[in-house]
């Protein structure tokens, strides 16, 4: 996960088909402090989407927190066991989580499981 400093705001998007309620949800975060809106293309921290957008399969697909923080672990090239003592795990629950991780991200290993989570926006590098 990308680290902000508190006085970087948080970039938020709107992906929503209405019109209308985009743009309302639009102006009312506009005046929120420490958020700034996202231009059209530019990468965001939250993109904010319909309820009825999210699926079951997102729902199956969706990373827990330790997950993400696994795959930070994983981002930074540590092995399981440096990943189990860092979250004070045992070797075999990291080696659970990794290949949870590799299945959720539909990838061939774990380098390919943080360039998928990259292009995802799960994390920023």
């Amino acid at each position: 996960m990308k680290k902000t400093d508190a006085t970087e705001p948080i970039v938020i998007a709107v992906d929503i088909a209405d019109a209308e309620l985009s743009e309302r949800l639009l102006a009312s975060l506009s005046d929120v402090p420490g958020l700034r809106v996202a231009q059209r293309g530019e990468p965001a921290d939250v993109v904010v989407v319909p309820a009825d957008a999210l699926s079951a399969a997102d729902a199956d697909t969706a990373l827990t927190r330790r997950e993400l923080e696994v795959l930070v672990l994983m981002a930074e090239g540590a092995s399981n066991k440096a990943i189990a003592r860092r979250l004070g795990i045992s070797v075999h629950t990291a080696k659970f989580h990794v290949g949870s991780l590799l299945d959720k991200l539909d990838a061939t290993g774990r380098t390919d499981a943080v360039a998928q989570a990259v292009r995802q926006g799960v994390i920023h590098l």
